[in-house]
């Protein structure tokens, strides 16, 4: 005798039966293709963002040393001279930025040399992957 449960699933319309397991796994990568394709433009739109604002980071931090420069008469002698008053400083009137705006977007340190290649002194974001060099969000920012 053949149980309740499967002669009523045998005479249930084929529109009631549920989905077989092969077409359930096709949806599910056909789901996943399309959230990695919107994913990857998401957080290339997120790298350029973060590129934008290292260029607009590092320009608010040059007038921020320019001021430091007007205040005391000379350039700092490094970044942290801009959180915290350096000894022997006179006309300091800081802080001038906060510990957190000498990072770039992606958590890496702003490069700050005095005396610079092509000025007076080089403020640099090495963009995404840190290294001097590169290409695209990888490229260098620097202060012109």
């Amino acid at each position: 005798m053949i149980p309740m449960s499967v002669r009523r699933a045998r005479s249930l319309p084929l529109a009631q039966r549920g989905f077989s397991l092969l077409e359930i796994m096709i949806v599910i990568v056909l789901i996943g293709v399309i959230v990695g394709l919107i994913g990857a433009r998401i957080f290339g739109a997120s790298d350029q963002a973060k590129y934008h604002l290292a260029q607009t980071q590092v320009d608010t931090i040059a007038s921020k040393i320019e001021q430091y420069q007007s205040d005391t008469g000379n350039l700092p002698p490094n970044l942290e001279a801009l959180v915290t008053a350096p000894g022997g400083v006179n006309g300091w009137l800081g802080p001038y930025a906060k510990e957190k705006d000498l990072k770039d977007p992606w958590n890496n340190p702003l490069v700050y040399k005095v005396p610079g290649e092509s000025g007076p002194y080089d403020l640099i974001s090495y963009g995404r992957d840190g290294k001097p060099g590169g290409d695209g969000v990888d490229q260098d920012i620097h202060h012109q």
